[in-house]
């Protein structure tokens, strides 16, 4: 096979050749010297160790300070804890993602899509969507929404429901604009309106008014719809909520959606919808989406998300849904970031949709199967936990379960910080008994980290074989 020929950069041609003829005074050792340091001007040629030299030289002049706009950014909670998880080799019930195999005509799609015979699909596409994945998924959100989704303007496909959520915050927030968050909330939500100059407002859902020793439900948890209101002023522009709530499980009915939806009608307000979880609800409860509530379409955005559709997280491709003239806001924020996403995974969600479209509602549907498996998880999880002196929450749907681990027998004494006290006991918990989880705190604003910290979240959307190890640490624990 031919090399292709290393080709150096016009300014350092003259140096190498002069330094390669030898005048007549010169040693073959200088000539050498003079070839070797020209050469290490060329970056294929220059060591880490002089790349490191050379940035010491200029770090001093370089400004390299963080931009105002990410000042207090720089934190993240995933980086954060599922480094510690993988430090210490525990068992991760933290970070939400299924480790079980996801369906196998996705997977044998994105193969056919990067090795067929069609190799332009290893190209770019549409820039706001790949338009296979779109016409079917107007196809099947129009029938969802009960409406036509024209797939062209009224569907955005980004790179995760992350991208989604970016796009829809800095779309439409300015400097000074608030934003109503419903706590507890997916912990991005506040950086990206901090990112675009807006000031969140946070209004939490209540627990129940009564501990108890007993398991308590995700239902339990409630929004004082007056004091939501309350937090609305002539600054508000928009309100984010998530359905089925991540970290909590709640699954918002349609009378609270209804008074949420009226708010917003009444005082003008945009809604972005994350609903991420939305196939992942577990019987008797029923997802409802607040776009399709009299007034609410014009002024939703709906966040969806192929990685919790089908099981693949690690492709991170997600799609925002809404009125042309909300998407067209997205668009121009997507176009300026990253223009497009993946083509052979688009073309593999695609082949999904199809593959889905016409079993929805009935027993062969992977929407359905889905949650069917991961109710008998949820189940297991919360007997494993209340095995263990914790007092599980139980969800409506999604992947995850609250769990109060106040009233533990063998609680270890933890060092005294300044750091919530879900966070210390998670961070003893990974390091000590090699189980990773997530402190709830992460899920709260700063002022209300305190109504937070007897609680935990456990991811339960695992393989029988992770359940089992996670269920072996607690007992032995216990034990003790």
């Amino acid at each position: 096979m031919l090399r292709p020929a290393l080709r150096l950069p016009p300014p350092l041609c003259p140096a190498i050749c002069a330094a390669t003829v030898r005048p007549s005074s010169s040693s073959s050792a200088d000539c050498l010297l003079q070839t070797a340091s020209a050469l290490a001007t060329f970056p294929p040629f220059r060591t880490a160790k002089t790349m490191a030299l050379d940035a010491a030289k200029t770090s001093s002049s370089v400004k390299v300070d963080l931009s105002d706009r990410l000042k207090g950014l720089d934190k993240n909670v995933w980086v954060e804890y599922t480094g510690l998880a993988a430090k210490h080799k525990a068992v991760n019930l933290g970070q939400g993602f299924p480790d079980f195999p996801p369906p196998a005509y996705v997977t044998k799609a994105l193969a056919e899509a990067t090795n067929g015979a069609n190799h332009l699909l290893n190209q770019y596409t549409r820039g706001y969507g790949h338009p296979r994945l779109v016409n079917v998924m107007a196809e099947v959100f129009s029938k969802i929404h009960n409406r036509p989704i024209d797939p062209n303007n009224e569907i955005l496909v980004t790179i995760g429901a992350y991208q989604s959520l970016f796009c829809a915050i800095t779309g439409f927030i300015n400097p000074g604009d608030e934003v109503i968050v419903i706590e507890p909330f997916f912990d991005c939500y506040e950086p990206m309106i901090r990112y675009a100059g807006g000031t969140p407002v946070f209004v939490p859902l209540h627990p129940p008014k009564t501990k108890t020793d007993g398991m308590t439900k995700s239902a339990d948890w409630t929004l004082d719809m007056r004091e939501l209101e309350d937090h609305f002023t002539s600054k508000t522009r928009m309100i984010i909520l998530n359905t089925p709530n991540n970290p909590l499980g709640k699954v918002f009915t349609k009378k609270e959606l209804d008074a949420i939806a009226e708010i917003c009608v009444r005082k003008n307000i945009l809604v972005v919808s994350d609903e991420v979880y939305e196939w992942l609800i577990f019987q008797p409860n029923e997802h409802i989406r607040i776009a399709d509530l009299p007034g609410m379409w014009e002024r939703t955005i709906t966040v969806r998300s192929a990685g919790k559709t089908f099981s693949v997280t690690g492709w991170k491709l997600g799609w925002a849904i809404g009125p042309a003239n909300l998407i067209l806001n997205c668009r121009v924020m997507l176009q300026n970031v990253s223009y497009t996403s993946p083509t052979p995974i688009q073309e593999a969600v695609a082949v999904g949709f199809e593959i889905e479209k016409d079993r929805i509602g009935s027993k062969e549907c992977y929407f359905q199967e889905l949650p069917e498996m991961l109710v008998e998880k949820r189940d297991r999880m919360a007997e494993m936990l209340q095995k263990a002196g914790f007092i599980p929450i139980l969800p409506e749907g999604g992947y995850f379960m609250l769990a109060d681990y106040s009233k533990l027998k063998n609680m270890p004494e933890l060092p005294k910080s300044d750091e919530a006290a879900d966070s210390v006991f998670v961070k003893w918990m990974i390091a000590e008994k090699k189980l990773a989880t997530i402190p709830v705190s992460a899920f709260y604003s700063q002022g209300h980290k305190h109504l937070a910290e007897e609680y935990i979240r456990f991811c339960f959307s695992k393989n029988d074989s992770t359940l089992d190890a996670a269920d072996k640490i607690l007992t032995d624990w216990m034990r003790q």
